[in-house]
């Protein structure tokens, strides 16, 4: 585990070149399966591994949470993934994996951590649900390994998992308010692009809530492929893009292609100049804001706050291609 840990530590601070770490763990068998089937989650969304602690269970607390542990001072609830996605423990939990990220910070209890691989976004391919993982199952990865041949991992859809254990308040804001004053009509459709089920409803409720159209994709490869026909439909009819699409809004990691590279390649070509690009991130932490500047985005937001993502939304609507919303 010492080494695993080395290796997290030096490698999240990488730039991203349509490349990413996932961390490889099992969390014992599905219900179909006659072994433990080999799950990952991105390596920028962990912040430490540990030994499994002692566990202060809470009452009333929900089904999928065990209890709480105390890390340097911080209460951290600790979840049953192997519950949530529909799998049975072979041994009990050797590993808790912490991590952080659309502003919260909570633990995974896991059977044991198998090692970190690197890949390439093209390597992973798109999964709305599968039958083990009960809808919490984002993308399937592939990869060859020299002793093991060629493997599958089933890449988490965290943001489902958390939406399942503390749903987002969706009530919490004012329908009314989001997006006032701001003329909708005048405005072309909007391209989103996000690989998680959870995200995608919250992103069209908001947009939905501010009168806005939209077109909405679940990779970066999709949304860069959706945006070259605009470009196409736009030359071919003699008008300006901004009559087509308004805005990109994109996730950062999704399958074939990460938010990323969309945004860069968005930014180095000219048939799109002036089209602004927000990045919808769960992504959180100073290391990761770094690589999030370096992709040239002209605003950032945290997931998952209705308010501030309508907020960001219509200010750089208004204000076109800055660079204003960018973390300091």
């Amino acid at each position: 585990m010492d080494r695993i840990q080395h290796d997290l530590e030096e490698r999240v601070a990488l730039t991203s070149n349509n490349k990413f770490e996932l961390m490889l763990f099992r969390l014992g068998r599905s219900r179909d399966a006659e072994h433990s089937e080999l799950y990952g989650i991105n390596v920028f969304k962990v912040r430490e591994l540990m030994a499994m602690p002692a566990i202060n269970t809470v009452a009333g607390s929900s089904p999928y949470v065990m209890g709480v542990v105390n890390i340097r001072g911080q209460i951290i609830p600790v979840l049953d993934l192997p519950a949530l996605v529909g799998c049975t423990l072979t041994q009990p939990p050797k590993i808790l994996i912490v991590t952080e990220f659309a502003r919260t910070t909570q633990a995974f209890a896991v059977e044991d951590v198998n090692e970190i691989v690197r890949l390439n976004w093209s390597q992973v391919r798109p999964a709305e649900a599968c039958a083990s993982g009960a809808g919490t199952v984002t993308s399937i990865a592939q990869f060859e390994d020299p002793e093991a041949g060629k493997r599958l991992v089933q890449v988490l859809d965290v943001e489902q998992i958390l939406q399942r254990v503390s749903p987002v308040e969706e009530s919490g804001f004012d329908s009314a308010t989001l997006g006032a004053g701001l003329d909708a009509t005048s405005y072309a459709p909007i391209l989103a692009a996000d690989d998680s089920s959870a995200a995608r409803t919250l992103i069209g409720k908001t947009l939905e809530s501010m009168s806005l159209t939209y077109t909405m994709t679940k990779s970066g490869q999709e949304a860069w492929e959706a945006l070259n026909g605009i470009a196409n439909e736009a030359q071919a009819q003699g008008r300006p893009l901004s009559e087509l699409v308004s805005m990109v809004l994109t996730d950062l990691e999704m399958p074939e292609m990460d938010g990323f590279t969309l945004t860069r390649k968005i930014k180095a070509d000219k048939r799109f100049a002036g089209l602004p690009v927000i990045i919808h991130s769960s992504l959180s932490g100073d290391a990761n804001e770094q690589h999030i500047r370096s992709a040239g985005a002209d605003a950032y937001v945290a997931k998952f706050k209705i308010e501030e993502l309508g907020g960001i939304i219509e200010s750089t609507l208004r204000k076109g291609s800055t660079t204003d919303g960018m973390p300091g």
